[in-house]
């Protein structure tokens, strides 16, 4: 495993291009009402990455033919934009997206309610969001990388809900994946401690159901295995002498809405 810390300076950079995700995301979420198709967002996503100076980091990664990944209901990660596929009243939909800019990449996801949805629904968004605060709360020098994990998963399960195994977080600079790898559940092995100057992409994946996921035909969308409602929050986090920097979120430092 070989952590890359980043400078002042670098973290400086990531911070622009993770104002970039966070202005696209909002933009994205304002237009997603039923009736929009997910090609629709996708094409208003990379219209605004392109105006802001960026470059979209998800499309053609290994062959990835989108710049937003756009995930409904059952859907965990990697939904495919397609303009077949209309938004509806009750739906939830996980929007992730990346972007590169001064060489250095953001990226963050949320999952946000399309119109009025069940109970379950805004219980599950509500719980996965809170489980991505309790991780980022633990992003301070000194702590261990499993505390991270730690916080999430004990939130998620002791609601009721499961997380996400299939798929983890990672470190972030100047590839959008980098080490270290960063899992939402506790596991055996490497943990190592967190200090100045590692930045982590932070994103819990939590099931209403089961766990396990199944991967659809097209290689890419990723499903609850028992068809169950999923949601998806991510930031991308610096860990700093002065505590964990929320590089995606405009307000920083302080804790507000993800």
């Amino acid at each position: 495993m070989r952590i890359v810390l980043k400078t002042d300076e670098e973290i400086a950079k990531m911070r622009e291009a993770n104002l970039v995700v966070a202005e696209v995301l909002d933009a994205v979420e304002e237009a997603a009402k039923p009736g929009v198709s997910t090609w629709e967002l996708d094409r208003l996503a990379h219209e605004l990455c392109r105006k802001l100076g960026a470059r979209p980091a998800f499309l053609g990664y290994h062959g990835y033919p989108a710049v937003l990944c756009t995930s409904i209901n059952d859907e965990v990660v990697h939904g495919i934009p397609r303009r077949d596929r209309i938004l509806k009243e009750g739906d939830i939909l996980s929007l992730d997206f990346g972007a590169f800019k001064h060489g250095y990449c953001g990226d963050a996801a949320r999952t946000i309610p399309l119109g009025r949805i069940s109970p379950e629904a805004q219980r599950l968004i509500d719980v996965t969001r809170e489980s991505l605060e309790r991780g980022i709360e633990q992003c301070v020098p000194g702590n261990r990388l499993g505390d991270i994990s730690r916080a999430i998963q004990e939130h998620v399960e002791a609601n009721g809900f499961a997380v996400v195994r299939s798929f983890v977080g990672h470190g972030i600079g100047q590839k959008m994946h980098e080490d270290p790898p960063v899992p939402n559940y506790v596991t055996p092995g490497k943990n190592p401690r967190l200090v100045a100057g590692m930045v982590l992409a932070i994103e819990p994946m939590v099931n209403a159901g089961g766990p396990d996921v199944e991967v659809k035909e097209d290689n890419w969308t990723a499903v609850t295995a028992d068809g169950s409602l999923s949601a998806h929050f991510e930031h991308s986090v610096a860990i700093t002498a002065n505590g964990p920097f929320v590089l995606s979120r405009r307000e920083g430092f302080s804790r507000g809405r993800s």
